[in-house]
């Protein structure tokens, strides 16, 4: 196989995650798309000779550098423009909570979606309201499980850092998830 075809494959396999770690961040859809479409192109470009061991660290490192540029460019924005929510559109319409529309293969019954609609909205409330550097390790490490240098390598920190972002995020969502907590 090329490693154009690899390239296609490993893209492939990771653009929905990735979308998925880019609304969870910024709330927006559309913002979301551009991240990973960015980080796509910009791993692509830089980093498509590297081995294909490292790829899911280096294309994770890109789309948390572009989320922390989003999550600055709306800081001032909303500096200017007052705060519109979670789960906004471009034009300050209410969207759905990506959660709750994902489709679920699980065959669960009506009343256990529904408890894991509410523990999602509840996680993804809770994610919000951590701090940017939590929420990426959290993300990185309990979402896409990345090991612990590999989340070091995608946040360009150090080992101990992504441990103690992580360990603070776990307490956090813990504290405030509740009975939502597995």
């Amino acid at each position: 196989m090329q490693n154009r075809e690899r390239m296609e494959k490993f893209l492939e396999s990771i653009e929905g995650r990735a979308y998925r770690m880019a609304y969870a961040a910024c709330g927006h859809r559309e913002d979301a798309l551009d991240m990973v479409q960015d980080a796509m192109f910009r791993f692509v470009d830089k980093y498509a000779k590297r081995p294909r061991e490292e790829w899911r660290p280096l294309f994770y490192r890109i789309l948390q550098n572009r989320i922390t540029d989003n999550h600055r460019r709306r800081a001032v924005r909303d500096r200017w423009n007052g705060f519109l929510g979670a789960f906004r559109d471009s034009d300050g319409e209410a969207q759905a909570d990506p959660f709750q529309s994902a489709p679920d293969n699980d065959g669960r019954t009506p009343e256990q979606a529904a408890q894991v609609g509410t523990a999602f909205k509840a996680l993804q409330t809770a994610l919000q309201e951590l701090p940017i550097r939590q929420r990426q390790v959290f993300m990185l490490r309990a979402w896409e499980e990345l090991s612990i240098k590999e989340a070091a390598l995608a946040m360009n920190c150090s080992e101990g850092s992504v441990k103690t972002h992580y360990s603070r995020a776990v307490k956090a969502l813990r504290d405030r998830l509740g009975d939502h907590w597995p």
